[in-house]
């Protein structure tokens, strides 16, 4: 499927109302029924519909090369490693896919993976020996927890995002990338603001494979400048 391309949609399927599933239980579960990309996505295997996401992002602006270290936080359950590991040949020993998550996740091949938490004062270390040097690319796709009050969710994920920004600035080489999920909501500004100090490029990008209902948007960040940015 080419970038940006969307997939067919089958039939709708509604689920029945129960007395074991709330409103929005049935309603997620609706969605995911009638999702044309978790239907892809079992059917090629993956592990998610977020490698949809991914990929788009990946043929969009050319994230990943044969041979290069990658960092995978909040990988949990391990579909963009998956896709990072068949990009940069992982499991060909040519590239190095290293995932952080507080689940666990089903091995994949070339992917070298810890229940960690990437805050863990010994993540750093441990993630710099697992990799073998500095990363490439720092990936996160991680979410918080909603609570169903949008400003709070939004806060919530959007902390994410700047830990995730600060962790990828102490582990990137010169010229890597930043890719992290947000949240439209107006509380972006400041993070903005640091990627723009320490990458040469920063944009938002929304992959057809985001729900169009979704808030959900993507900050991609390319040309890290390296560590002496930050004093200069």
């Amino acid at each position: 499927m080419a970038a940006g391309e969307r997939p067919p949609r089958g039939l709708s399927v509604r689920v029945r109302k129960g007395a074991k599933k709330s409103a929005s239980s049935r309603q997620w579960l609706t969605r995911q029924l009638n999702d044309p990309y978790v239907a892809m996505a079992k059917r090629e295997g993956l592990r998610s519909r977020a490698v949809y996401k991914l990929k788009e992002i990946d043929e969009r602006h050319h994230l990943f090369r044969r041979g290069a270290r990658v960092v995978d936080l909040g990988a949990a359950p391990g579909g963009w490693s998956q896709y990072a590991a068949e990009r940069v040949g992982a499991a060909g020993g040519e590239g190095r896919v290293v995932a952080l998550d507080l689940l666990d996740i089903e091995p994949i091949e070339g992917v070298t993976f810890a229940k960690l938490d990437f805050l863990a004062p010994e993540a750093l270390d441990w993630l710099v020996e697992a990799l073998g040097g500095k990363a490439d690319v720092v990936l996160s796709d991680m979410a918080a927890n909603t609570t169903g009050h949008r400003k709070t969710d939004h806060l919530r994920i959007m902390g994410l995002a700047e830990a995730a920004a600060e962790f990828a600035c102490e582990v990137l080489a010169p010229s890597g990338a930043f890719l992290a999920k947000v949240l439209q909501g107006g509380t972006e500004s400041t993070l903005l603001a640091s990627l723009k100090r320490d990458f040469s490029r920063v944009k938002h990008v929304k992959p057809a494979a985001s729900r169009a209902d979704s808030a959900e948007l993507y900050l991609l960040a390319t040309g890290f400048r390296g560590e002496g940015a930050r004093s200069t």
